[in-house]
């Protein structure tokens, strides 16, 4: 096994190529990943995909990440492809932004597994299969825990509701709101959404932005968040304001600190996502795709509803 650190001039940003025994039949797979230290699933993502390159003899990663940026993530597939991988997986910046790279690579005939996020709908063509959670089925599922708390407390006809979403123009981010939005008016119709503000994935941000609901809004009784980094920014604001009794707070991925606060009585409830489940199922895509292997396109792990309830059935995550 042997672990190298090279430089790409071309994206000016260090790449880790992992491999194990070289043989003719070794496949080199790149990935382009979002943002690795935006939030600590993309960290522990990270490290679980390289942990599962380095434990397969057959598989060499070119390892690469964005930070964020679109034009950076757009060069790093350019790199990619003049590198001659065998595939490439993408974690996509933005997945409208994305998709001419995306179809340069499936010209070049290098097919391209798209992880955790998908692109937009008109890139599909490009695209060999895409590996993640259903994000629809997310914001749907966190939209009937929130319901059913209503239910238990005897508000679901007249509560208020507002709602905090990942950065604008992510396709999960799209897709959880979407999920969330269609699904609550047929589970409890009388339930109000007030207003929708963007917490971009970020903590502090979704603090933010809902201590500027909490000034603007004198009743609200449930905050919906797309992940539960932003969810337990929104619970900070609250706990500083003195306003969290009466607050039911539901996310859409269980991070450690969503499932601490569960622990405490604070948060309600969120979807269960593990990252190196989710980090494993794109490699593993990656190499059934090359293997010739029937690959469904949308190819979904299970994420189930996590709550105060239930949350003993599951381990605390580590991100």
């Amino acid at each position: 096994m042997k672990l190298r650190t090279v430089m790409s001039a071309s994206v000016a940003a260090a790449a880790l190529t992992v491999a194990g025994a070289a043989s003719a039949e070794t496949m080199r797979i790149g990935i382009t990943q979002n943002n690795v230290g935006v939030d600590s699933y993309q960290t522990t993502y990270e490290q679980a995909f390289i942990a599962a390159a380095e434990a397969n003899p057959d598989v060499e990663v070119v390892v690469l990440d964005a930070g964020g940026d679109v034009a950076r993530q757009i060069a790093q597939m350019e790199d990619l492809i003049q590198q001659d991988v065998d595939a490439i997986i993408i974690w996509p910046t933005n997945g409208e932004a994305v998709i001419p790279a995306v179809r340069k690579a499936s010209q070049a005939d290098i097919p391209v597994i798209v992880t955790n996020s998908n692109i937009a709908e008109q890139g599909f063509d490009f695209v060999a299969s895409f590996s993640g959670p259903d994000n629809i089925t997310q914001g749907a599922r966190s939209a009937e825990i929130m319901c059913d708390r209503f239910k238990e407390l005897g508000i679901e006809d007249e509560a208020q509701i507002v709602q905090i979403s990942g950065q604008p123009g992510y396709t999960t981010a799209i897709e959880r709101a979407q999920g969330f939005e269609e699904r609550l008016p047929e589970v409890c119709p009388n339930v109000t959404l007030v207003e929708t503000q963007p917490g971009d994935w970020n903590r502090e941000k979704s603090q933010q932005v809902m201590e500027a609901f909490l000034v603007k809004y004198d009743d609200i009784d449930g905050v919906y968040a797309g992940d539960d980094n932003m969810g337990v920014g929104a619970l900070n604001a609250a706990n500083a304001a003195g306003r969290t009794e009466g607050i039911t707070f539901v996310g859409a991925t269980n991070f450690a600190v969503g499932y601490e606060a569960m622990e405490r009585g604070e948060y309600w409830g969120s979807i269960y996502q593990s990252p190196v489940d989710d980090a494993e199922a794109a490699l593993q895509t990656a190499i059934d795709v090359l293997s010739g292997e029937d690959v469904p396109f949308l190819n979904y792990f299970d994420t189930p509803k996590i709550t105060q309830d239930n949350m003993t059935e599951f381990t605390k995550p580590v991100f």
